[in-house]
């Protein structure tokens, strides 16, 4: 896939939500559609280099994002792993709730830096994205408490 495709179909973009957290490996799940996240008007695009998803975000939400070498020269804006998983959060109805987060079977939460998610959440101003900081960096301690790096 190329990931520029997605900068040439919507710029002020960027790469967000299961994508995003594809790329990190921080869900088990392959990813079929591309989300990202917007300023402008959602929409569904579909091309030869994939299918395209955009979400409509409120502009004071719009940070927390990189500049990155994905692949080969390829270069993308793509949400930080903390604003991934809070985008997530954030578009989907009790997304704080510990059952939702529990089902997205999070791997590898060592590389969620916990004060990041913590201030990227206060940022936001949204009580929702607070509380699901606190369950995310429950987990985490949990999860590094239970295994053991090699």
């Amino acid at each position: 896939m190329r990931w520029q495709q997605l900068q040439h179909i919507m710029s002020g973009s960027y790469v967000s939500l299961q994508m995003a957290l594809s790329y990190y490996h921080l869900i088990p799940e392959h990813v079929a559609v591309v989300t990202s996240v917007t300023t402008q008007r959602p929409g569904m695009y579909e091309n030869k280099f994939g299918r395209f998803s955009y979400r409509h975000i409120h502009p004071s939400l719009f940070y927390g994002i990189e500049y990155r070498l994905l692949v080969n020269d390829e270069y993308a804006y793509l949400a930080m792993p903390e604003k991934a998983l809070l985008d997530l959060i954030h578009f989907r109805p009790q997304g704080d709730s510990r059952e939702y987060i529990e089902s997205l079977r999070l791997q590898n939460l060592e590389i969620i830096d916990i004060e990041r998610l913590h201030g990227l959440a206060e940022r936001a101003g949204k009580p929702k994205l607070k509380r699901a900081a606190n369950v995310i960096e429950a987990i985490a301690k949990r999860e590094a408490e239970e295994y053991e790096s090699l």
